[in-house]
Parts: C-alpha cells; structure tokens; sequence
C-alpha cells in the first residue's frame, strides 16, 4: 500500500531500461518504494539496472518480459501480481522508430506500432486487471506530446502514441471509482538513449524533470500530466491552427 506521504512502496516497471523509468525508479527507491521488478528483455543493460537500484537500498527482482509477445503478458505479469500487491505499474516501453526508413518499409512501420500500442494495450489491461482486483494502486502510462497532433516529420510514432494516449483516457475512466487510479504523462523532447543524436526539439526536458512530475502527479492523483507543464498551453493552440498552416510550420 502507499505509505502516508503517498509514495508507492512497490512498483512494477514495464520497460525496465527506459531512461524515463528508471530516473522515476531511483526518485521513488530514494523516497520509500521497496520492492521493485524491472520487466523487460533480458541484457547486460536490464540487469546494470536492477544492480543500481539494489545499491540504493531496493528489492529489486527483473522479469523476461516483451512488448511484442502479447500472448504471454497475462502469464509473466500475473506472477509478478501473485507474490503480493503491486502499488504502481509504470508503462513506459516504446520505440521510437525511423520516420523516413519506415515509411518505406511497412513492417518496421508496424513493429512501432505493434510496440507502443498494441502491446501496452495488452499489458496495460493485464495490469489493471490486477490492480483492480487487489482494490488500489496506480497505472502510470508514458505516452507523448507527439500523440497530440501527426506532425509529418514523426507521424507514424505519433500515431502510435495518439492511439495509446486515447487507450490510457478511457481505462482510467473505466476504472474511475476502483480504487485504480490511472495517469496519462505527456513529455515533450527528453533527453535520453533514444533521441540521442535527434535534433533539440523546443521546451525539451530531461528524465529526471519526467520523473519528478510524475511523483508530483501520484501525489495529487493527477489524471493527466504535462512536462514541461507549458506544453499544455502551447499544445492547445497547436491543436486549433488549420492544416494548411500547421503542414507549413517549422515542427
């Protein structure tokens, strides 16, 4: 259960070498969480994680898990549920392709999809299957400014992200007065392993800034996060400019 400063004290992790999810791993282990599984396929990188978090005082456990076996997430997942009660699940796998390889090549266009939507569709319904059952905790679910408008430069992994954003709002209203408390967070440019070498987007941000609006977030069960929190502002005008206009901007 969350401790009374609100802080999970257990916390599954899909997507255990995100730079995103580990930076919120290591806020949370330096707060009160205890018991941490780190799910995700088997490497050298997976393992240096969990050893890390172990140093700063954890439990820490990792688990084989892949995105694109969705066929076995009800089984690898429901072990981690069946040692004890899960406070938060943090999704947060996904890839971010390659715009201009993938549009000419259909299937790795699929495997980005295949990644950040259809399997975060299927575990994310395991978990909250589970979360429900035991009657609390929280799904944290790391979607993307990029799922709020297709801009042509990154419109296949926005696409993606815009599907799984849209998946995330309506399970947390399938799920509101569960106990399961469900929360959307919408980075900007991270600075991270995946957009290394990626030109700087503007209002770009780092893991840790991620890591700390999230535990704001849980803290006031916030159904929708913004980082930077200015996104917000400037994602709504984007929504509204004409399509003639937006395919002319410098995005």
């Amino acid at each position: 259960m969350k401790d009374a400063f609100g802080a999970p004290q257990s916390l599954l992790v899909l997507g255990g070498t995100s730079d995103i999810a580990l930076a919120t791993a290591r806020r949370l282990v330096t707060r009160r969480t205890r018991t941490v599984w780190l799910a995700g396929r088997p490497s050298p990188d997976l393992d240096d994680a969990a050893a890390h978090l172990r140093g700063l005082g954890a439990d820490v456990r990792t688990v084989a898990f892949d995105a694109l076996a969705p066929a076995s997430h009800e089984t690898v997942l429901g072990k981690v549920f069946a040692e004890g009660d899960v406070d938060m699940v943090l999704l947060a796998f996904g890839v971010l392709g390659d715009q201009a390889n993938d549009e000419r090549d259909p299937v790795a266009a699929v495997r980005v999809a295949q990644t950040n939507y259809t399997g975060a569709v299927s575990a994310g319904l395991v978990c909250a299957r589970a979360l429900q059952v035991q009657g609390h905790g929280s799904l944290v679910v790391l979607s993307s400014v990029a799922g709020e408008r297709a801009r042509r430069a990154n419109f296949i992994y926005g696409s993606s992200k815009a599907g799984l954003d849209a998946f995330a709002q309506g399970l947390g209203d399938a799920l509101h007065r569960t106990g399961v408390h469900v929360m959307v967070v919408r980075p900007g440019f991270v600075h991270s392993r995946m957009t290394a070498g990626l030109p700087e987007a503007p209002l770009a941000t780092t893991p840790e800034a991620v890591a700390s609006a999230i535990e704001l977030g849980l803290r006031r069960r916030s159904e929708t996060v913004w980082v930077p929190g200015t996104l917000r502002l400037v994602m709504s005008a984007l929504r509204h400019v004409p399509r003639p206009l937006f395919r002319r901007l410098p995005l």
